[in-house]
């Protein structure tokens, strides 16, 4: 949404023809005559642009977040199929939404930056089929394979039931979209990628959590790292703990299930943090194993993994074990983790030198 607003007077006022009226013309005089008063020119003020209500602003800056988590996330899902083991699938590439998707507070500020009971397209893979036939951010679900797409405050999910039996045994899914007052048709081919979620917590907290199915980075931890590089390591960090089921094997599933589903509200539950709600730390050995395969993942989409090991380092040093909620707190073996990274770093650096495929 832009806001405009009137540009107002120019600051330079120019004396004008004797037709103008007596006010503008007396504004251009250098001098007043004798015991007459200066008269001045009222200059109008610029309007002021009203603040966007309080949930409108809060929601956009969300958005804002959750763009930057899927834009950096994408490379890393599109490009480790082979990584992801029995986590691959043939996925669309695009995520869409519609106002309903947020709570009864938000649903008037979803509506005021655009969103209706339609399905609107909200993001769009970087490297996926639906990026490659053009589909765009905004577009409008109208069907897929000839079916009319649901609307309403249920229509996320019963659309998810409608594409579920589609997407196997197909190269490409029929969608038709309204853009521009008109419908178009795209082809979109199926796109094999990593089948994780990412989801944005809504908590200043510097974390980062993975349940088995899904990824969840904090918007805590995204403002502190300093580049998409960094913020490409603690996706892939979190992908690889999904790859080799260490929440399960840590029996942290239900947890943080029932964490990732709290923090993902628009209004979490921080207090439920405290004491870390019961998730229990990753022994350094399986830390340094999701680390391993992390930095493969990092390097195959595209990031660098050159100072991955300074970041952890930095990274334990802000939020040590002891800061509770914190991400050492979950993952306390640093010492014994940056061997590992420096050596999976070694290794990957030697094979970019000669060209070899870079795979663990």
């Amino acid at each position: 949404m832009r806001l405009t607003r009137n540009n107002g007077w120019q600051g330079v006022m120019r004396c004008a023809t004797l037709t103008l009226p007596v006010l503008l013309l007396a504004a251009c005089a250098t001098q007043e005559p004798a015991g007459t008063q200066p008269q001045t020119v009222p200059v109008p003020s610029k309007p002021a642009v009203p603040a966007p209500p309080p949930q409108q602003a809060e929601l956009k800056a969300l958005i804002g977040l959750q763009d930057r988590l899927y834009d950096v996330a994408a490379p890393l899902l599109v490009n480790n199929a082979l990584l992801c083991r029995n986590n691959a699938r043939n996925l669309l590439g695009f995520t869409a939404k519609t106002k309903y998707s947020y709570t009864s507070e938000f649903i008037d500020a979803a509506s005021s930056l655009g969103l209706s009971d339609q399905l609107q397209v909200t993001g769009v893979l970087a490297g996926s089929g639906a990026a490659k036939v053009g589909l765009q951010r905004g577009d409008l679900l109208v069907s897929i394979q000839d079916k009319p797409v649901p609307t309403g405050a249920d229509a996320e999910r019963q659309t998810a039931l409608l594409l579920g039996p589609l997407v196997n045994g197909r190269n490409s899914i029929k969608v038709t979209i309204a853009r521009s007052g008109g419908n178009q048709v795209l082809n979109i081919p199926l796109t094999r990628a990593c089948a994780f979620g990412i989801e944005l917590g809504n908590t200043e907290n510097v974390i980062s959590y993975a349940d088995g199915r899904r990824v969840l980075i904090s918007s805590g931890m995204m403002k502190y790292t300093k580049s998409d590089d960094e913020l490409a390591l603690v996706i892939a960090k979190e992908m690889a703990h999904n790859t080799l089921t260490h929440p399960s094997r840590q029996r942290n599933t239900a947890t943080m299930t029932g964490v990732i589903d709290n923090l993902i509200r628009l209004k979490p539950d921080t207090a439920a943090l405290n004491g870390m709600a019961g998730v229990k730390p990753y022994p350094q050995q399986l830390d340094a194993a999701a680390d391993k395969l992390s930095l493969y993942m990092v390097a195959r989409a595209g990031y660098k993994v050159d100072d991955a090991a300074a970041f952890w380092q930095r990274l334990a040093s802000s939020y040590p074990a002891s800061v509770l909620n914190g991400y050492t707190a979950i993952h306390p073996g640093t010492d014994y983790r940056l061997s590992a990274i420096q050596q999976a770093v070694s290794d990957i650096q030697a094979k970019q030198a000669t060209g070899t495929t870079i795979q663990p």
